[in-house]
């Protein structure tokens, strides 16, 4: 098979492919043939940032056919079109998936839908749920135009928010976001994001987490759900009674599976009628998963960056 790995950390020009044997499936997991894998900004990060033995290869969101089951698999069947989480070398023409992360896909969606929507999905609607939503709040999502943001912003007008506000790198962005359903588009560098709201997703960190925890009402929430870190002054919190919130998709997937699988139900049903429509920036073979790193890298993405085996 042909995978991606990388044997140095670095920017997107360290990243390698490779011929490697087809790996067989162990107890409870799939073979796919796969056909479409998302790339994440926190892949791209670990990439550039190290944090374990080299060299590496890259796990992330897939979506393919079932061409191998493991031992003991009763669940799914050769032929079954499935996306899910893979944890080994995901930037790979085959793939092993554990069924515990693994999800049909339903007919009518492609894998780059699925790619698309699930994962990044499950994110963006478990951020909108740990704030506790009422019906008619506002709501601002940053890095809105990224693979999890752009579906925070659809799913929180889907929900009933009153006001969608959408932050992102850039002000040529903002044609894309209110094609989605934001109400207002606001840059990083702007002075003000405007009227403050309810609910800040975060899905950037860092330097922006305290412009983020102003851009709040009085008893607003904030989630915080990306890797860029960041820290926030406890003052900050208490002079509005604000609420700040971790959220973390990894914990509900091996503490709560069955909260999992309603999300990934409400999701697919959203999609189906045309609630949550997945916006795919770039599809590239897999060679150019340097390109495809690159791009996230920029921040010039507006939705997912898919890399095509085929």
């Amino acid at each position: 098979m042909r995978r991606v790995r990388y044997f140095e950390n670095g920017g997107p020009e360290v990243l390698r492919v490779e011929d490697a044997p087809v790996p067989a499936p162990g107890p409870g997991e799939l073979l796919l043939r796969t056909e479409a894998i998302g790339v994440t900004l926190p892949v791209v990060r670990k990439v550039r940032e190290g944090g374990q033995p080299l060299p590496a290869s890259l796990g992330g969101e897939v979506a393919g056919e079932v061409i191998a089951l493991g031992p003991d698999v009763t669940d799914f069947s050769v032929g079954d079109r499935v996306t899910g989480l893979c944890f080994g070398d995901g930037y790979a023409d085959r793939a092993l998936l554990h069924t515990a992360m693994a999800s049909r896909v339903p007919d009518g969606a492609s894998a780059a839908d699925a790619v698309a929507l699930v994962r990044s999905g499950l994110v963006a609607l478990g951020a909108y749920e740990a704030a506790r939503p009422d019906t008619g709040e506002s709501v601002l999502v940053t890095g809105a135009a990224s693979g999890v943001g752009h579906l925070a912003v659809q799913l929180a007008r889907a929900r009933g928010a009153r006001r969608v506000v959408a932050a992102a790198s850039s002000p040529e962005k903002a044609v894309f976001l209110k094609g989605l359903g934001a109400d207002e588009v606001v840059a990083y560098a702007d002075e003000s994001w405007g009227e403050p709201v309810d609910i800040v997703l975060d899905a950037v960190g860092g330097e922006l987490l305290p412009r983020a925890v102003a851009a709040l009402a009085p008893g607003g929430r904030l989630v915080a759900f990306s890797s860029g870190g960041g820290a926030i002054q406890a003052y900050d919190l208490l002079v509005g009674a604000k609420s700040a919130i971790g959220f973390q998709l990894g914990l509900i997937a091996r503490q709560r599976p069955l909260l999992y699988e309603r999300w990934r139900a409400e999701l697919w049903r959203l999609f189906a009628e045309g609630a949550l429509r997945p916006a795919i920036h770039a599809e590239l073979p897999l060679m150019q998963a340097a390109a495809a790193h690159a791009i996230i890298e920029k921040r010039a993405n507006l939705g997912k960056v898919i890399l095509r085996p085929g």
